[in-house]
């Protein structure tokens, strides 16, 4: 069991680290790395989510479990729109496709497509997570 401070420091470090990841998104887009930069939109999301879930004592132990806790705990009881839980869901969808299909890449339009979901998310979540942060000083 962490406590608080071990919590808060796994908590702000993955959250930075979400938002990090978008930048990179940025990157790999410019650079037409479009099946990474899917990849990476959904991991931002990822340690966003993972971060959520860890300030609120919420433990998994899979991506698949992540997905649920999230729609569980914060998309079922409206804490985030229901869109949020549909966009997560399609992120991991598309990760999964584009890293482990054959023949499938993807393009600009999907690329473009998916970012501003992704980036809506880990902004929402960072707002929660920094408030969190600030109730727990």
């Amino acid at each position: 069991m962490l406590n608080i401070q071990e919590k808060k420091e796994i908590v702000q470090y993955r959250i930075e680290h979400a938002v990090q990841t978008l930048t990179e998104v940025e990157v790999l887009m410019q650079n037409r790395f479009y099946n990474t930069a899917a990849n990476r939109m959904y991991y931002a999301c990822y340690y966003a989510v993972s971060a959520l879930l860890i300030a609120n004592g919420i433990v998994t132990k899979s991506h698949d479990g992540v997905k649920h806790m999230f729609g569980l705990h914060f998309i079922r009881t409206g804490v985030f729109p229901s869109y949020f839980g549909k966009y997560y869901g399609r992120l991991f969808d598309e990760r999964q496709t584009g890293d482990y299909e054959d023949f499938f890449d993807h393009d600009e339009t999907s690329a473009n497509d998916l970012y501003p979901k992704a980036k809506e998310i880990v902004t929402a979540i960072a707002e929660k997570i920094n408030e969190w942060l600030e109730d727990n000083k």
